[in-house]
């Protein structure tokens, strides 16, 4: 019997990735408060990609001391643009304003992936996307917060690619999936190996 997968988070778009490549799992949210660690871990200098490393393993240890024997998988996203790391908005006004810093410039989307067994992480993987944004218009970038707010709002950064946010991308250089929060393709390739799914 194969061992069971468990995915440590509430994104849909997760859960999605996961459902369309057949991958069988169930889901179970951790209760954890990620802005106060991330406060924390900014506090000590921590790198943009060991915050997202960081929180994808609380998240998943967090499941997994609760259910010996199980796959958990934790997942975190943040965006690093010239070093300073954004989160997702909490108004439609800072959407607005991340947007403006973001736009004609690159930053980068660094998305983790942890997996514990029985407390302890035993696979991770962090996928990195270079992402260059056109020069939008104030105009544009209003709207589109106005038309797409209880979408974009789950979103660091204030976008979504897989939405009208890719018409103010004007080159994206990595994994696509590693862009919607989580390395699927070597997330299969581990799963493969430890029997999850059918190789």
């Amino acid at each position: 019997m194969p061992q069971a997968l468990i995915l440590a988070s509430g994104s849909s778009i997760r859960a999605g990735m996961l459902t369309q490549a057949g991958v069988p799992f169930e889901v179970m949210k951790p209760r954890v408060d990620e802005e106060s660690i991330k406060a924390g871990l900014l506090a000590e200098d921590a790198k943009p990609r060991d915050i997202a490393d960081t929180l994808a393993e609380i998240k998943a240890r967090k499941i997994s001391d609760k259910h010996p024997g199980a796959f958990v998988l934790g997942c975190d996203q943040v965006l690093d643009h010239r070093g300073t790391l954004l989160s997702k908005p909490e108004t439609p006004d800072q959407a607005v304003s991340q947007l403006i810093a973001l736009r004609g410039d690159t930053h980068s989307l660094l998305s983790a992936a942890v997996i514990c067994e029985d407390g302890k992480p035993i696979w991770r993987h962090i996928g990195q996307v270079r992402v260059r944004m056109r020069d939008a218009s104030d105009g544009y970038i209003q709207d589109y917060v106005d038309r797409n707010w209880d979408s974009i709002r789950h979103s660091v950064g204030g976008y979504k690619i897989e939405e009208e946010g890719v018409r103010l991308m004007a080159s994206i250089e990595g994994d696509y999936f590693s862009v919607l929060g989580m390395p699927l393709l070597q997330l299969l390739a581990f799963l493969t190996v430890r029997g999850v799914v059918q190789a």
